[in-house]
């Protein structure tokens, strides 16, 4: 896994390894990622199913609940295809967009 910080949202780009041990890495450095927005790249996976991505639906809701954003970024996937309580997009551009969407959100209490 790379992480990459860029201000207050952290991007985590996977390697080569499996969809269970990446979540599994994400959630071993949970406590140093907690206070900022988590951006999840998957761009680089050739293969992506709903189970994969359904993986990261427990860290991701524990996230939202703290009040940060939890943005999945693939194109194997689309929206319509995961569960509501996840946040996909099919660029990193477009992760980014909808932090700083959620961050205006929250700065104005919605």
């Amino acid at each position: 896994m790379i992480f990459n910080k860029e201000g207050a949202t952290t991007i985590i780009t996977q390697e080569k390894t499996t969809i269970v041990e990446f979540v599994k890495g994400v959630e071993d450095r949970y406590d140093t990622l907690k206070n900022d927005n988590i951006i999840i790249n998957l761009f680089s996976l050739d293969h992506i199913s709903v189970d994969d991505i359904n993986e990261f639906l427990r860290i991701s809701n524990q996230h939202k609940t703290s009040k940060h954003s939890f943005v999945i970024v693939t194109n194997k996937i689309t929206y319509d295809d995961v569960p509501g309580d996840i946040t996909i997009v099919p660029t990193l551009q477009e992760a980014y967009d909808l932090v700083e969407m959620e961050e205006i959100e929250r700065d104005l209490g919605f």
